[in-house]
């Protein structure tokens, strides 16, 4: 990383500008709207922290590529930036922190798709119990993570189960970043 101070003409002129050189590196893949599992990784001033999430909306039929949780974890928006919320709550200014990777796998459903003379109502049952799978699998690695040993920032809170077999394609994939996952069996 280079950091240099300049002067900028948009700046007074007792004012300075520290400005540094980044690159984010997105795979096309997480472009691709459905429903998605991710594991932030988040390198803190207080150590490694974990955020568990995923993409399939509880009040809409939506279900968003994981690229657009991103902005929206970080960003300022209240109902959306959980991930900025938790990091504050715990102590932590998100922008102190050294790097946020986002490991994402999906879609492990596609979104369902609307036709113009379906209702949204529609919509919903159909979407709810996919919805459902994916916040069973959601807590189940949440849950998985931290009985591991891997500081989660998050709660998360669903009653339904996850099939198994879905479960041990989730803990598998995520046990590539997360080795300790792979050790334990809920």
């Amino acid at each position: 990383m280079c950091t240099q101070t300049k002067q900028d003409d948009q700046t007074p002129s007792n004012a300075t500008t520290t400005a540094s050189l980044h690159r984010l590196t997105l795979p096309g893949q997480m472009l691709q709207r459905g429903f998605w599992l991710y594991v932030w990784r988040v390198q803190t001033p207080k150590g490694e922290r974990l955020y568990v999430g995923r993409t399939g909306d509880s009040s809409s039929p939506h279900a968003t590529a994981p690229y657009t949780r991103m902005g929206q974890h970080l960003g300022f928006s209240k109902a959306a930036n959980s991930l900025r919320r938790l990091l504050t709550e715990a102590g932590v200014e998100p922008e102190s922190c050294g790097q946020f990777d986002l490991i994402s796998y999906g879609p492990i459903f596609s979104e369902i798709g609307m036709t113009k003379d379906q209702l949204r109502a529609d919509q919903m049952l159909l979407h709810t119990p996919v919805r459902d799978q994916m916040a069973a699998l959601e807590k189940k690695l949440r849950d998985a993570l931290a009985a591991a040993g891997y500081s989660v920032l998050n709660v998360v809170h669903s009653k339904k189960q996850c099939d198994a077999a879905q479960w041990e394609a989730v803990r598998n994939v995520f046990t590539e970043h997360f080795p300790s996952l792979g050790r334990f069996d809920p």
